[in-house]
């Protein structure tokens, strides 16, 4: 019997919002020298939070770990012409299309934050620096910004078709599963730190400028 069950730690869902809020936030304020300093510190989180998953992902609980969502592309077709299926494949972590979404999303994270270092250090030297990072920090942004409007639409299809809310999920970290599937450490204590450090660096950063 299918009940609700703990399938998403508390850090993979700490890092998921902390690095929606965290990339939203950098976007809208990109373009304003006014809120420079508050976006400095939101990309400086991003880089945090991307290097936290990284590790997380080889150390986490179950469905956190990349072991548990590696698919080929075959695979991603696969499940995604299913959905038109009287009965599509449900999984129970991350389903093949949602990984790859992930795996795009952190890649395009590490390039943005890598050429923001970049361009606001001026490696290589400022016009350099403005060549090619600058360039480089827009176009992963504005590609990260259509993967995370692709991925929002994947989720609301998904949550229709298999009948379950994956956003809310997301938040309680339970989902409608067998009680032998669930994950039995939540580390509610390592989250807490997760938040904790994230808004507390950003305080300090932007304390430090002024």
């Amino acid at each position: 019997m299918k009940t609700n069950q703990l399938v998403w730690d508390f850090p993979t869902r700490a890092f998921h919002w902390l690095l929606a809020l965290s990339f939203a936030g950098a976007y809208i304020t990109s373009e304003s020298e006014r809120y420079r300093d508050i976006h400095i510190a939101l990309g400086y989180v991003m880089g945090g939070l991307l290097l936290f998953r990284l590790v997380w992902g080889f150390v986490g609980s179950r469905y956190a770990r990349f072991s548990d969502f590696t698919y080929p592309p075959t695979q991603v077709i696969r499940y995604l012409k299913n959905l038109l299926s009287p009965n599509p494949t449900h999984y129970v972590g991350h389903n093949p299309a949602g990984a790859w979404a992930i795996y795009l999303l952190l890649i395009l994270g590490l390039t943005i934050v890598l050429s923001g270092v970049g361009l606001y250090w001026e490696v290589g030297g400022e016009e350099f620096a403005e060549d090619l990072f600058e360039e480089l920090h827009e176009i992963a942004a504005n590609l990260m910004l259509a993967v995370v409007l692709v991925h929002i639409a994947g989720v609301v299809i998904s949550s229709v078709i298999h009948k379950e809310n994956l956003p809310r999920s997301m938040v309680t970290g339970k989902k409608p599963i067998e009680a032998s599937d669930r994950i039995e450490k939540g580390y509610p204590l390592l989250g807490a730190l997760l938040v904790l450090s994230s808004l507390g660096f950003i305080v300090w950063y932007i304390m430090s400028q002024g």
